[in-house]
């Protein structure tokens, strides 16, 4: 009787250590994944591109809320010129795991100071901002600087398609620039997500007229889809 009651006295004891114990581990567990949730370091992906990047990005960011911080350089990055002396500036600090850029629709537009179009495009008496084998030698700098200023897998978008009636640009031209850069992507060993004949249904269901390289919302939101399924599989 004496042993069973001294069992019984120390029984309890030992089951609350051991409730105490349990709820312990449980806390420190649940607090070592909190912190985990919140230190875990996303991808960090940094789009280069003009306007019609800036009009996608928003969807891609979207799609990668949960799984990685997209960013888009400021402003617009107009063509290859304006590349070679900002992209210092906004690739060297970021520690970016992937930079996706393009150059292009700006580069092979023609543009005349006496024309009333808007950004004083002209094909036709205008002058042309960068020629295809300038633009093929500034992108060999570009990615030679990219290189150079960080360690982030590297992805070229083509540019997308030119409408017949575009004021300042030759659609025939686009294919032209494509080719250039894919050629200074090969030698340099980057991947090309091209895009350019999946943007010709897409602007011409959802573009902004026959006389305009931009898109609208759908429009954007359909290329965002070809950007973001291109990234994910690179993120992988």
């Amino acid at each position: 009787m004496v042993i069973k009651s001294i069992f019984v006295e120390i029984n309890p004891q030992k089951m609350k250590r051991r409730s105490v114990i349990i709820i312990a581990i449980s806390i420190l567990i649940s607090t070592l994944f909190i912190l985990t949730a919140f230190t875990e370091k996303k991808p960090r992906i940094l789009i280069i591109g003009d306007s019609i990047s800036i009009g996608y990005t928003p969807f891609v960011k979207k799609h990668f809320a949960d799984r990685a911080i997209v960013l888009h350089n400021p402003g617009n990055a107009q063509h290859t010129g304006t590349g070679l002396e900002k992209i210092r500036e906004w690739a060297g600090n970021g520690d970016w795991d992937i930079i996706q850029f393009n150059w292009g629709l700006w580069d092979l537009c023609y543009r005349n100071p006496e024309s009333k179009s808007k950004g004083n495009r002209d094909r036709i008496n205008g002058k042309i901002t960068f020629t295809v084998a300038e633009y093929e030698a500034n992108l060999d700098s570009l990615v030679t600087i990219l290189k150079e200023i960080s360690d982030a897998k590297l992805i070229f978008v083509t540019t997308t398609c030119v409408p017949e009636n575009e004021a300042g640009r030759f659609a025939s031209d686009v294919v032209k620039y494509n080719k250039a850069a894919k050629r200074v992507m090969k030698k340099h060993g980057i991947p090309v997500n091209d895009i350019y004949k999946a943007s010709i249904p897409i602007h011409k269901k959802s573009g902004l007229g026959d006389d305009n390289v931009h898109y609208t919302p759908e429009g954007y939101e359909q290329l965002g889809r070809l950007i973001s399924d291109y990234l994910s599989k690179r993120l992988k």
